[in-house]
């Protein structure tokens, strides 16, 4: 009677062997987080992830979580002693609260194997405290996008300052009896970055808040503002790109990524970019983009390294920039782009190279609610200047010590 046991156990015994085999699923599993669109994913699923599974014998799974939430659930993850994700891409204004709450490891000493052909400017903006926390990846930078058949009907050339922004939004305004340059008046993080850059351009400290280089910028944005695209309210991100593709507007700031979509997938062949305008302290621009980390509570860190060093190859940058329009974390990562393209890409990289990092603070969220209620009071309401930012800067102080007592 015992001996189909003993076959049964040892059936199990070999299946279970044969399971854990080479090839099978039971490969071990490297978790990455990041926050993407639907077609960003494709990319990484379909052509990043399978290149390194099949090279080191692993599954990477992918999973989708918002940048404002990964401190909250690696927290949470790191009191509960599991270790359930290996590798992080965190937007790069977004880090401070991740140093603050000792949720990444310590990176200095690979620092040595950063790529050569980095930007060196990445990489300095992801130090605390002299320690190398993240790593580079992905930079991001606004680019203007105009309708080049309507500036040459009307024989405009692109403004390249704040003047010249000015009196060629007046005259769109004048020919076509309405606005057709866009300003991001929706609010949140897309109004904030822009005000944020037009202070940097006017030689101010954004935190500040009523500074004269704040000032200057907010009153330069309330004397544009009647002259700016009736949809501008509506205008962020997402909203941009379709207004521009929809013939809405003919002038508009955004993140490349647009070139992708309007010009390779739309064929709208009328879109041209440049890098921007310069204010009275020159041509600035705020540096965007995710970061790599390796969160403390990862059961596999030496994997995860490898899988950062990876993502930054000059293949992987390569097919980013090509398949998503990404810009490229590296100074040689443009050598396959298609001629289409290479226009367009010049555009970004001259932005790139006046392109400035955002100072990493807690409070980065309370700055975005202020700043934007502060520009729907002064630019869209046209209420006095300097009054109203001393207004904000007052509550904005108040919410920073609220952040310092958590």
């Amino acid at each position: 009677m015992k001996k189909p046991f003993l076959f049964c156990a040892s059936a199990v015994f070999l299946f279970a062997l044969i399971s854990c085999g080479p090839g099978s699923g039971s490969k071990d599993r490297l978790t990455v987080t990041m926050s993407l669109g639907e077609s960003e994913w494709q990319v990484m699923r379909s052509k990043v992830f399978p290149l390194f599974e099949s090279r080191y014998g692993v599954k990477v799974e992918g999973i989708q979580i918002e940048s404002g939430s990964l401190a909250t659930k690696l927290d949470a993850l790191q009191k509960a002693g599991k270790a359930e994700i290996d590798v992080v891409a965190q937007d790069n204004m977004n880090l401070a609260v991740l140093v603050n709450k000792g949720l990444v490891e310590d990176l200095s000493q690979y620092e040595d194997e950063i790529p050569a052909n980095t930007i060196p400017s990445l990489v300095q903006s992801l130090k605390f405290d002299g320690r190398l926390l993240f790593m580079p990846f992905r930079p991001n930078v606004q680019i203007v996008y105009y309708h080049k058949e309507k500036f040459d009907e009307y024989g405009l050339e692109v403004p390249r300052t704040w003047e010249q922004l000015r009196e060629t939004a007046k005259m769109l305004k004048e020919k076509e009896e309405r606005g057709r340059i866009l300003l991001k008046g929706f609010g949140g993080n897309p109004t904030a970055t822009q005000v944020y850059e037009f202070i940097l351009q006017a030689g101010g400290e954004p935190y500040a808040f009523d500074d004269e280089g704040c000032i200057r910028a907010f009153a330069f944005l309330q004397k544009l503002w009647p002259y700016a695209a009736q949809g501008s309210q509506r205008a962020k991100w997402d909203t941009t790109n379709r207004m521009i593709a929809n013939q809405q507007v003919y002038l508009a700031q955004n993140w490349p990524f647009g070139v992708t979509i309007l010009v390779k997938e739309y064929g709208l062949d009328f879109i041209g970019t440049y890098s921007g305008w310069k204010g009275p302290h020159g041509e600035r621009h705020v540096i965007g983009g995710d970061v790599l980390g390796i969160p403390s509570i990862s059961a596999r860190k030496e994997l995860a390294r490898k899988f950062i060093w990876f993502l930054q190859s000059k293949e992987v940058q390569e097919l980013l920039v090509g398949e998503l329009g990404w810009p490229s974390m590296r100074t040689d990562a443009y050598g396959q782009v298609e001629e289409w393209q290479k226009q367009y890409y010049a555009s970004v990289q001259k932005a790139m190279k006046h392109g400035e990092f955002r100072e990493n603070v807690t409070w980065w969220p309370a700055y975005v609610k202020y700043v934007t209620e502060a520009f729907r009071e002064i630019v869209i309401e046209q209420a006095p200047v300097e009054e109203t930012l001393k207004k904000y800067k007052k509550k904005l102080e108040g919410a920073k010590e609220l952040y310092r007592e958590r």
